[in-house]
């Protein structure tokens, strides 16, 4: 592994355990860990962390960086999942394909890669999604790219990815379209529930509404 790779993993981990600890807001971790992706740098890396306290001993090892990388002759090339006026989802340790094709009509679909095994290089997720939604789960060491259309309906956009990622580390390309629908990329760390997930975002607002009330922007 290479110095500026390890570097980059090991300070995904620090943002994730300051995440978790409630440190970082959910808009502000996605920047920096988007930021950590990007690096070129270990100074780079270490201005992402400068402002945190330092982690506890052993917090680290809490954090799983990236997903499971398995050898490309493993993965099956192609699959289609449909889920038409019904539901589909994908969680735990699933080996995904190294081209997914997901249509949603009236329904949805869920793809929770934090555990999935991925091969190296790219995993193109092709997103077809009609008055139906999709939403996609990744952990903060997953080098992400996404880039759809929607027309009365949302596609979150991201764009984070290392220099090794698409060679020899996995690289998750989405992209599609939505008509009346929704697209939506989250980071969670593994083991956060939607539960969790969702009373993480409750409270930031609550603060988010207090700090206005107070005058504190």
């Amino acid at each position: 592994m290479s110095t500026l790779r390890g570097d980059r993993e090991r300070a995904i981990a620090v943002l994730s355990d300051h995440f978790a600890q409630d440190h970082l807001d959910v808009d502000e971790f996605e920047r920096r860990v988007t930021a950590a992706h990007n690096a070129q740098t270990g100074a780079e890396l270490v201005a992402l962390m400068g402002d945190l306290p330092a982690p506890p001993t052993g917090a680290l090892a809490k954090v799983a960086p990236a997903a499971s990388v398995v050898p490309a002759a493993q993965v099956q090339r192609k699959r289609t999942v449909l889920a038409i006026l019904s539901g589909a989802q994908f969680e735990g340790q699933w080996l995904a394909p190294r081209k997914l094709r997901v249509i949603a009509v009236m329904g949805g679909a869920s793809l929770d890669f934090r555990d999935a095994r991925l091969p190296p290089g790219v995993t193109e997720v092709v997103i077809t999604a009609v008055m139906g939604g999709v939403e996609i789960i990744v952990p903060p060491g997953l080098a992400v790219d996404v880039a759809g259309s929607a027309i009365m309906g949302g596609f979150d956009h991201v764009h984070r990815m290392s220099a090794e990622a698409g060679e020899e580390l996995p690289l998750l390309r989405v992209h599609g379209f939505c008509v009346m629908g929704g697209v939506v990329i989250e980071t969670r760390l593994p083991g956060e529930s939607e539960g969790d997930a969702r009373r993480r975002r409750r409270r930031e607002r609550r603060e988010a509404r207090s700090k206005l009330r107070d005058g504190n922007p």
